[in-house]
């Protein structure tokens, strides 16, 4: 169906919706039938006219429209020929535009890949010289492991064990004093019970030289500390430590503290951290003895803060000592500023006779060239007098 066709159709049925209205207002009191047969008359004659209107007025839209295609193609095709330019010109901007968006585009993108590309180098060269690193350090640990292993098997030997612990001692010693400090401490320094300690400590004179000797028993700790060992032989195991360690104890006790030659006390250095820690936490009754008996059972770490702590203490004895002098000195300095003193009085007083006397000399100088003035006009007056 086409748009002419619907348009007739809706105006045929307003138009008998119209002239159903109005019959019916006017013949209100007719019957139904003459409703419907005037209805039938009146609405035939409105759709003749009607239809022959709408006939009438189609020709003339048919004629109008046709009329009209030839202007409307005529200016469709210009307007397609003027949008065809648009649109070309359009395009070849837009291209342009493209193309350097693009240009700009792979400049960018080249100087973040050559950016990347060199941060990928750099760091490509830094992972080789970790990696290098890496390799030196795998190196190290496995040379390492070889040293441990050496070190355990050094340490199963009593007598290297004692040597490993005064090498710490030593080492200790030379870091917080100097090395070869023979004016702060000594080392396997020979006592008047002919005894060898493995440093010796001078200290100022009231408080006595402190010695220190090393001692390291490693083996009963092993088989105590030993998981894979039952608990009746780590129990032994505990009881001949304990035993080790008071023996230390009393051969520190006996050898290393000599009335009027060394201090009321001394101190076992044990060269090995687990140990002291293990004996500080579980075995008491060893630090209790050790209390006793006047020895201080020290480990490297402590050792240390106790030389630091001696070190502070000698400095400031040679502190003590240069106050001393220089007070000595500042009294004698006073002794000589009062004789500057009395020198300096002693000459004041002589200034003041000297300027008096000068004041003297000049009141008589002064009164002598009047004498010589009054003298030389007298000569002046005799000389005149014989003139005339």
């Amino acid at each position: 169906m086409s748009t002419g066709e619907i348009i007739i159709t809706i105006l045929v049925g307003l138009v008998l919706v119209i002239e159903i209205m109005r019959l019916t207002q006017k013949q209100g009191n007719n019957n139904h039938d003459d409703i419907i047969d005037n209805l039938k008359n009146e609405t035939g004659k409105s759709l003749n006219t009607l239809v022959k209107e709408l006939s009438e007025m189609n020709i003339s839209i048919n004629k109008s429209i046709n009329e009209s295609s030839k202007d409307n193609i005529k200016d469709l095709g210009e307007f397609k020929e003027g949008l065809t330019k648009n649109i070309v010109g359009n395009f070849d901007l837009m291209n342009k535009r493209i193309e350097e968006q693009m240009d700009r585009i792979n400049k960018k993108v080249e100087d973040r890949l050559n950016d990347g590309f060199k941060k990928t180098n750099e760091t490509f060269t830094n992972i080789v010289q970790r990696l290098s690193k890496i390799d030196e350090a795998q190196k190290n640990i496995e040379k390492l492991s070889s040293d441990v292993v050496s070190l355990q098997h050094l340490l199963t030997d009593k007598k290297a064990r004692g040597t490993f612990g005064e090498v710490q001692l030593n080492h200790i010693l030379s870091s917080i004093f100097g090395e070869n400090n023979q004016k702060i401490f000594g080392t396997q320094v020979t006592l008047s019970n002919g005894k060898i300690v493995d440093a010796l400590l001078y200290l100022p004179e009231e408080m006595g030289n402190l010695a220190v000797d090393s001692k390291f028993p490693l083996e009963n700790y092993q088989k105590m500390v030993d998981r894979e060992l039952s608990d009746r032989d780590r129990e032994l195991a505990g009881r001949a430590f304990k035993q080790d360690m008071k023996k230390h104890i009393d051969a520190i006790a006996t050898k290393y503290i000599i009335p009027a030659e060394t201090s009321d006390q001394a101190v076992l250095f044990v060269p090995a951290e687990a140990i002291f820690a293990e004996i500080n936490a579980y075995h008491q009754e060893i630090v209790d003895y050790a209390q006793r008996k006047r020895v201080w059972i020290a480990s490297p770490t402590t050792l240390m803060s106790l030389l630091t702590t001696v070190q502070v203490l000698l400095r400031n004895v040679e502190r003590d000592k240069y106050a001393k002098v220089i007070q000595e000195e500042l009294v004698k300095l006073g002794d000589e500023f009062n004789r500057y003193q009395e020198r300096w009085d002693k000459l004041s007083r002589n200034i003041d006779t000297v300027n008096k006397s000068v004041k003297e000399i000049h009141t008589t100088s002064s009164k002598i060239g009047k004498r010589f003035q009054a003298i030389s006009q007298v000569n002046i007056e005799n000389d005149q007098i014989e003139d005339k």
